[in-house]
């Protein structure tokens, strides 16, 4: 296997992936972490499934009406997971948007920092 790309399928988890529940998190850690993804690797694959999606999607336009995210690619499908108590395997509905950093990613997130060091908030609490 080709190792020279971190993008590929079949590697397993990606390193800039975030899979997005509805119930674990708060809206706003999606957000955090999409954007220190973004900074990491420029670009970031959220994916949800079933009724998480809302969530991915709102995310996701929280990222844009910012002007930090573009949207690259949208991809949409169903899948089988097990379900021990039916017995049988249910379908689910499955979203993955890709994000690309936008072209003012670097100086809107530089203005955010020196912003928050004028106010006296601390980044990482």
């Amino acid at each position: 296997m080709d190792q020279s790309n971190g993008n590929h399928e079949h590697d397993g988890a990606k390193k800039n992936r975030i899979q997005v529940s509805n119930t674990k998190k708060p809206l706003f850690f999606y957000v955090n972490l999409a954007k220190r993804f973004m900074q990491q690797y420029d670009e970031v694959e959220l994916s949800a499934l079933g009724m998480a999606i809302a969530t991915v999607v709102t995310v996701v336009e929280i990222l844009k009406n910012n002007g930090l995210a573009i949207e690259k690619k949208i991809s949409t499908s169903t899948i089988d997971i097990g379900d021990e108590s039916r017995g049988r395997p249910v379908q689910k509905a499955k979203m993955e948007i890709l994000l690309r950093k936008s072209d003012q990613f670097d100086e809107l997130m530089e203005a955010a920092a020196t912003e928050d060091l004028e106010t006296g908030e601390d980044l990482d609490s």
